[in-house]
Order: structure tokens, then sequence, then C-alpha cells
């Protein structure tokens, strides 16, 4: 893949491979990701995006009869070593999922607090701090600023994304996964995060999982296109919309198959 010599390798996997029992959901999977930028997971349906996005912050430990070889790194280190906690790895591989997942009893506040209570941060001018950065970073601080008590299930659907958003912020990720963001959102909600997105990319590395192709030409640098379980194409969006490398990108694309 071209690219220039400014941009630099933020995380990178090789020979990445995940099996659910004696079924493959991603095969062989050697891709980098530049610091900085966005990149967007394609294809069709059961192809491998969110089984691959899964991997890179060791979600599949949580499951069980899932087997996980080859690597991921971040920043030269191995998340998959023996001495890496996961929790450590999910702190700094942020995920957010396809539906919003706020705490729907907690308040706004402790939604965006608690992965700082987890690790430990007890000061309430720095709890303060935090939360109103990272609800600020994630467009919503104007929103809710003054209902920080208020239940996280009381925003709409759009905000709830956004406060997960900020709470996975919180803890200063270097990587955020997002895992088709606006699936269950109304046009405006997405619009909203899709533009949250690009202001986000100054500060982190951004994978979105996403089926919806405009969304992918519009908010990504770089797009791969998956087909079972293979990574078929990883090239500059541009160049993948326009003038595809593999035959299979661009069947996918013009619809000849989904």
């Amino acid at each position: 893949m071209e690219t220039s010599t400014q941009e630099s390798i933020r995380l990178e996997t090789k020979d990445l491979t995940v099996r659910y029992g004696v079924t493959t959901g991603v095969q062989n999977v050697s891709a980098q990701v530049y610091d900085k930028h966005v990149t967007a997971l394609i294809g069709p349906s059961g192809c491998g995006k969110s089984t691959f996005l899964r991997a890179l912050n060791r979600m599949h430990d949580l499951g069980a009869d899932i087997d996980v070889s080859g690597q991921v790194f971040l920043d030269g280190e191995n998340l998959y070593a023996s001495s890496m906690d996961p929790v450590v790895v999910r702190r700094r591989v942020g995920m957010v999922f396809q539906k919003p997942t706020p705490f729907p009893t907690k308040s706004i506040y402790e939604n965006v607090a608690a992965g700082l209570r987890l690790v430990g941060t007890r000061k309430k001018s720095v709890l303060d701090e935090v939360v109103e950065r990272s609800l600020t970073d994630a467009a919503l601080w104007d929103e809710v600023k003054d209902r920080l008590r208020s239940p996280g299930g009381s925003l709409s659907g759009g905000q709830q994304q956004r406060l997960c958003i900020a709470r996975a912020l919180a803890v200063d990720p270097e990587v955020l996964l997002m895992d088709e963001p606006t699936s269950s959102l109304d046009p405006m909600a997405t619009r909203r995060i899709e533009e949250l997105i690009q202001k986000l990319k100054d500060k982190v590395t951004i994978i979105i999982v996403t089926h919806n192709m405009q969304q992918a030409s519009r908010v990504s640098d770089y797009t791969a296109f998956f087909y079972v379980g293979e990574l078929i194409e990883l090239s500059p969006t541009e160049q993948v919309f326009s003038n595809p490398k593999e035959a299979r990108t661009k069947e996918y694309l013009s619809g000849e198959f989904s």
C-alpha cells in the first residue's frame, strides 16, 4: 500500500487468525493501520470485519471456544504477549459498539468517569476535568453540562452513542475501534457521529466497521475490504472506490455480490 513518508504505523497485524471452534472467522490477516487516520473495514455480512476488529483489543478473550493466533502490535508491542494485561490492552485500544451501551442507571458523569475509577482515579478535580474534556471531545458537553447527574439512559440514541465515545476517550486510548457505530441511529445522529470521527482523528487512530459504502468513503482515509475471512485489499480510500487493485473489490463495490 502506498503511503507518505510522514505517516507512521500505529497498529499492525501479522497472520492474524481467529477460529470459533472448527469455524475460521478471520484467516491470516496482515495489515497496517496508520496513526491519526481513519481506516474503514468493509465487506459483506459475515466476512470477518467485526471478528478482526475485536481481535485488536483482545475482546475474544472474553468468549468461550475462540482461538486467536498470529500477532497484533501496538507501537511495536505484541498485545498477545503473555506479559500483556488484557485490561490494559482494552484501555489503550478502546471500543464503541454497534448499539449504544451506556450504563443506563449511572449518571452521565459516572458513565464517563467509570474507566478512570476502575484504574484508581479518585480525585474529584481530576475526574471533573476529564469528564468535561471527554464530553467536549465527543461533542456532547454543551448538551449535557447542566444535567450531568441525569441517568445515561435518559439521553437520545445518538447522544447515548456519543456518551459511549466520551467514556472510551476518558482513559486516553491510542486507538478507538468502532463497530458499526451509526447502524442504529437516525440520519441526523449519524451525521453528528461522522463529523465527530473527522475531528477525533486528530487525537486518536480510528478503525471503523461499516456496511455503508458512502459512510466509508466520507469518513475514512484508508479502506480495507474483507471477503470470506480474508483481507482482499487495504488501500487509500480514494483509490479503493475509484480504482481498486483487486477484481473482487471492484465486483463488491459495483454490487455484483453482497
